[in-house]
């Protein structure tokens, strides 16, 4: 098994090394607007655990984790005014994943509209603020 890097940007992140915007925070979680969004409301919840995916999360850890994912799960649907709701978690390169800390993505979604390509391109500071305002007007 590959061993956490400490180095990654989530971890960054976490540690208020590099910049992102906040949609809630707990003991156990930190949720964030994705900065190359599938959807708009595209939201990122991370542990404060270090952990690389899933399988290497401490069991004790993951319930207060999943509990931060579900409220904030909740709050993005109805901040979004969503009709529905992604969420993915992918683990290892071969899983999909690309960020090696354990992260799951939140996307609201609509009747009729597709989950926007992954292309690479950042979304603008003030779209993602103002998505991120609706969503933490509903936690």
């Amino acid at each position: 098994m590959t061993a956490y890097d400490p180095q990654n940007v989530f971890a960054k992140i976490l540690r208020g090394e590099m910049p992102c915007t906040k949609v809630y925070e707990d003991e156990a979680a930190l949720a964030f607007m994705d900065i190359m969004p599938r959807a708009d409301g595209h939201v990122l919840v991370i542990p404060k655990v270090p952990a690389r995916g899933l399988l290497d999360m401490p069991p004790e850890a993951l319930g207060p984790y999943m509990q931060a994912v579900q409220k904030v799960a909740a709050a993005v649907k109805t901040g979004m005014k969503a009709e529905g709701l992604t969420l993915q978690q992918f683990n290892e390169t071969a899983g999909g994943q690309v960020v090696f800390h354990l992260h799951v993505h939140i996307l609201p979604r609509w009747e009729g509209i597709a989950v926007r390509p992954h292309t690479g391109e950042m979304a603008k500071g003030e779209a993602l603020q103002v998505h991120a305002d609706k969503i933490r007007a509903a936690l």
